[in-house]
This record gives structure tokens, sequence and C-alpha cells, in this order.
């Protein structure tokens, strides 16, 4: 397979052997006599895959938007699944040098959003839904965003940058999107030291053949 890319000039940790095992995915199910809303689960039968892969697609470059990839990643990996990461459009702040620091997280366009950390205030305010609207007024991005933030730091999730060096130093592929870099001008200094390269669609399409694919 011929693979078109621009390669970078930082170096690239090695793969991970981890990707040369079968891979086991754990199912884990409520004892038959649980409630319904029992906290408790049990370790059900392994299902073992052998060259298992997995391809996630990051197109949007909001922090709720980079976690869910990056985390998923890194636990397909420590389960041995041959795993690459193709950011594109605005997934492309995720590895942009200059943006991965500064991803937000808005109110705005969530008619989900809620704010678990208010139910110690009273009860049923933390399952409160918040109009999206809020998200308008001055200072409340900036507001979602280090709440966020303080509450993954809270569960010891690395920053962004730190999770992509963990997932690169495991084994992932990490490519940028060709058309997506060069319609916002970015080159291969542009982006974090663990991209792999900048690939376009059809390279990619190539490269994921047989592999679970993930859209974000």
């Amino acid at each position: 397979m011929r693979v078109k890319m621009a390669s970078l000039t930082d170096q690239i940790p090695e793969p991970s052997e981890r990707q040369n095992i079968p891979s086991k995915i754990r199912i884990m199910t409520p004892p038959p006599d649980a409630p319904a809303n029992a906290d408790s689960f049990r370790e059900a039968d392994e299902i073992t895959y052998v060259d298992r892969k997995m391809a996630f697609i990051c197109s949007k470059g909001n922090l709720d938007m980079a976690y869910p990839a990056l985390i998923m990643a890194h636990s397909a990996l420590n389960a041995g699944v041959h795993v690459d990461v193709f950011f594109t459009f605005w997934g492309l702040d995720i590895i942009n040098k200059r943006t991965m620091d500064r991803l937000k997280f808005t109110m705005q366009g969530n008619a989900a959003i809620h704010f678990p950390t208010l139910e110690k205030y009273y009860p049923g305010l933390g399952d409160m839904h918040f109009s999206p609207s809020f998200g308008a007024l001055p200072g409340m991005t900036k507001l979602s965003t280090w709440y966020m933030k303080n509450e993954l730091q809270k569960m010891e999730i690395p920053p962004v940058r730190d999770m992509l060096e963990q997932i690169a130093q495991l084994g992932a592929n990490l490519w940028a999107c060709k058309l997506s870099a060069d319609m916002m001008k970015l080159t291969p200094r542009h982006l974090h030291k663990c991209v792999r390269g900048i690939v376009d669609a059809d390279t990619f399409i190539e490269m994921s053949e047989g592999a679970q694919i993930i859209f974000i």
C-alpha cells in the first residue's frame, strides 16, 4: 500500500508491541438477582478477537469532543487493539500545538447540559438541565470550560496534550487530514510531535480497511 503523507521532523514514538497480541473484550453484566439500579457488576465470559482494529475520526475541536476519542483509544490500546486516529476539520485543533491547550466547552447547542456538582447544594439541582441560551451570556464559556477541566482533573484524567503522548506511546497512529490542513494553512511544524503524518482521505480509507470506525 502506498501511503501519501508529509512526514514530521519531530521524533515519533515507536509503536507498542501491544498491538501484536490478541485483544480481549471484558463484558460486564449485572448479577441475575440485581435490582435495575444496581451499582455493582460482575465480569462475564471473555470474548477474544485476533487482529482487531479501531479507527477514530475526530471532526470537532471542542473539549468535550476531544476526550471521548482519546479515552476510548487509550482503553482499546490497553486491550491490544490496533488504533488509528484521524483528525479532520475542526478536530485538527486537538493536535494543533497552538490550540490544543485552549480547547473550550460551551453550553450553546447542548440541550443536555447540567452540572452534577450542584447536587450538593440542593437535591435535584444536579440533574436540572440548563437552557443552551445560557451559553450566550458573557463569561459562560469560560466558566463551563473551567468546570469541565476541574472535574477531569479530580478524576486524574490528563490534559489533551498528555493524552496524545500517552496513546502514541501505547502505539496509536495519529493522522491529520490533508484537505483540512491545507484549508486551515497547517503544516507539519504546527502539529503535535506524535502525529505520524498528514494524509488524504483515500489513504486513510485504505489504512482503516477492516477496522471498527467511530466518528466523533
